[in-house]
């Protein structure tokens, strides 16, 4: 049973996200994003951000889908979001179409939908996946559904800010294209992290833990963000945190 401070993993992946997104005042999470999600809920408890979540039903929360999202980042009025891929490589490519000789695919996933337009529009897009292997971080992507680099001439506001997994975090140099390795979180090493990615990036000679939530963090992600990602997240709120599912106001 888990004492009520220690850390779940998903925890650790909440307050660590949440912490890339302390100066934003609109954050916007899509759908299956249920980490994100909890991370935007947690960041807003601090500074008061708005958060947009897919799928909420909560007036504060909700959003009118990929129209409002669409042209709220359009106008510039997101300040973050959250992309993930079948495949991710070391210039930020996201590949969410699918593995083979286009366009008969092997492989087949859900698509890009708009993912290539929010990642021009979103100043601060945060990659995510749980799993960090070289299945998912691979030298290059096998099809670029949302480039995570463009040519100088090219108008972007928007690109790749961080990329958070299940090891560590990683924060991405828009002037030379690459990740950095920023922290590898508790129980995990630096040799591991290397051991599965599959594309090179740049490692200072130091590389700290990733800092855990405090008792008070956790307090905050247990008996207020849990209530209300449950709305459109039931099933995970009932897992990690056990939630009836009756939302905070």
């Amino acid at each position: 049973m888990t004492s009520p401070h220690s850390c779940r993993p998903e925890e650790l992946l909440i307050h660590t996200i949440a912490g890339l997104l302390d100066d934003c005042r609109h954050i916007a999470v899509g759908v299956l994003s249920p980490i994100p999600g909890s991370a935007a809920l947690l960041a807003s408890t601090r500074t008061g951000a708005k958060v947009s979540i897919i799928g909420s039903a909560l007036p504060r929360y909700r959003s009118n889908g990929g129209v409002d999202l669409f042209d709220s980042a359009a106008q510039g009025r997101i300040d973050a979001f959250f992309l993930s891929g079948g495949q991710i490589d070391g210039q930020a490519n996201i590949n969410l179409t699918g593995i083979g000789d286009y366009p008969e695919f092997d492989v087949r996933w859900s698509g890009a939908f708009g993912s290539a337009f929010l990642y021009f529009t979103v100043p601060r897009v945060i990659l995510f996946r749980q799993e960090h292997t070289r299945r998912i971080f691979v030298p290059k992507v096998n099809f670029i559904s949302s480039p995570g680099i463009s040519p100088p001439d090219v108008v972007r506001p928007g690109g790749p800010y961080a990329l958070v997994t299940g090891l560590c975090v990683m924060m991405f140099d828009r002037a030379t294209g690459r990740f950095r390795l920023h922290s590898v979180h508790a129980g995990h090493s630096v040799e591991e992290v290397r051991d599965n990615t599959g594309f090179d990036f740049d490692c200072p000679e130091h590389v700290p833990e990733t800092a855990g939530p405090s008792p008070a963090d956790l307090e905050t992600i247990r008996h207020r963000v849990a209530p209300i990602i449950a709305d459109p997240y039931p099933k995970f709120a009932d897992t990690l945190f056990g939630t009836d599912g009756n939302a905070i106001p």
